[in-house]
């Protein structure tokens, strides 16, 4: 896969080169503005802050790129007590992949189903799941997609996506800040811009700057167009090279694909995702849909028939992802030639299966984990901010009660919902029962009750004595 590394970290250096020019760009033509008595002075100047701005934001994404996206999505981190499942398909990956270091696992609060992987830095790299992915899928299915998102890390994919997103993201801000400042220019009156003021009342200027503010958008644009496609191939081809059960992730495709909404994603981080959210249910096959990655079915249709085939290898996806697509390949010839071919596994026998022991579970438990066991004997463990009252068995597919968890008695006989919070002085997230809607209480938080803007649920606040 080096060569796939070595052309991602080439569209790195391209973006990065070319959001310097732009930047550069759109400062001096502010500090041509405020210098309009000496505009070659006044751009000298701008360059020459652009160019420090520039630096400041190269080194927050090469430092903290990940962090930044993760909490777009208003991602939470997940130990192995937890999610243990999750957390134990992800470690079976990372070593299926041979990557150094453990990448670390995140969960979105949403009922829709998606996952996306980030990171520039091979030794701090992240996935992202939704709690309806997780749901939602048995095994083998969300073993397929964290193969995905986990050759996505293999491959460097989320070097150019990070990278590219933490400055798309810089330059629509900087793109705002230049229109609304000559909006504010034009309020003035003629005797400040007389003085050496601003000059965004100048027809010229005025232009100028508005190319300028339409330039972000539009680049953001481009950038969806100029992302290739065939990256989310190449991803499903590694994945099924590494679980060798291509089916699981078809079918975890096919229930994603109609579910993939996710809240609190943007436009810059929507390409990230293994589905892109902001299509759901578009025509992906049109040129103009805008869209990020290749139809659904597509990849469905080649994974199945890989499945069909009884042996697993690049070159086999390769030859059906060219009868697909009449299309050129995906992998050049040294990358297939290092490549063997591998028997298609069995389907698991069990979807989810628990390795924790009994003292474990108490330990858990005196921690304020639930843990809800389901008639198939499945045990079900929810962490303590979880206060759904009913939650879906991964294995038989059943709903099951969580009876008398997440309450307290109150004085009239009734049950009332209860989160006992650990720390007051930090911020702390919880879903409400009805599971459309998330509760954020900040430091400042000190009410007695919580209500939920969905269904109008209260929930009562406790705090640490």
């Amino acid at each position: 896969m080096w060569e796939l590394i070595r052309i991602n970290k080439r569209k790195s250096l391209f973006v990065l080169i070319l959001m310097f020019i732009l930047m550069v760009s759109l400062s001096g033509t502010i500090g041509a503005g405020f210098y309009s008595f000496d505009w070659v002075k006044g751009m000298l100047w701008g360059a020459l802050i652009g160019i420090l701005l520039w630096a400041i934001q190269s080194a927050v994404a090469y430092f903290a790129g990940d962090d930044i996206v993760l909490h777009f999505n208003m991602a939470v981190v997940v130990t192995p007590e937890s999610y243990p499942q999750l957390y134990n398909i992800v470690e079976e990956m990372k070593i299926a992949a041979g990557l150094a270091v453990m990448p670390e696992i995140y969960i979105i609060e949403s009922t829709g189903m998606n996952a996306f992987a980030t990171g520039i830095r091979p030794e701090k790299t992240a996935i992202c799941v939704t709690r309806g992915l997780v749901e939602n899928l048995d095994r083998d299915e969300l073993q397929g997609v964290i193969a995905h998102e986990m050759s996505h890390i293999l491959n460097r994919d989320v070097l150019f996506m990070t990278f590219a997103g933490v400055m798309l993201g810089t330059i629509t801000m900087l793109s705002n800040i230049m229109l609304r400042g000559t909006v504010f220019a034009n309020s003035g009156n003629r005797r400040s811009r007389k003085k050496g003021g601003f000059s965004g009342g100048h027809p010229v200027m005025i232009l100028i700057i508005l190319l300028f503010a339409i330039v972000a958008p539009v680049l953001a644009r481009i950038f969806y167009f100029t992302i290739s496609k065939k990256r989310e191939y190449l991803a499903d081809a590694s994945a099924a090279r590494l679980t060798r059960y291509p089916i699981g992730l078809a079918s975890a495709l096919q229930k994603i694909a109609k579910h993939s909404s996710v809240d609190f994603v943007s436009k810059i981080t929507a390409p990230m995702f293994i589905v892109n959210p902001q299509f759901a249910g578009a025509d992906e096959d049109s040129v103009f849909s805008g869209s990020t990655h290749p139809p659904v079915y597509k990849r469905i249709a080649i994974l199945t028939q890989l499945q069909h085939g009884g042996k697993v290898s690049l070159e086999n996806y390769q030859k059906l992802y060219e009868k697909e697509l009449s299309t050129s390949g995906l992998f050049s010839k040294t990358t297939l030639e290092s490549d063997k071919s591998e028997a298609v596994r069995a389907e698991s026998t069990g979807k989810f299966t628990e390795s924790r022991t009994d003292v474990a579970d108490v330990i858990l438990a005196n921690t304020g984990f639930k843990i809800v066991t389901c008639e198939c004997g499945l045990k079900i463990k929810l962490p303590p901010s979880d206060l759904r009252m009913k939650v879906v068995c991964p294995r038989c597919r059943k709903e099951v009660s969580v009876s008398g968890q997440s309450t307290a008695a109150t004085e009239n006989g009734g049950d009332e919902l209860v989160f006992r919070r650990k720390n007051k002085n930090s911020w702390e997230s919880f879903p409400c029962q009805c599971g459309k809607f998330t509760f954020q209480l900040s430091p400042l938080f000190r009410g007695t009750y919580a209500v939920c803007k969905r269904c109008k649920t209260k929930v009562r606040i406790e705090y640490p004595e």
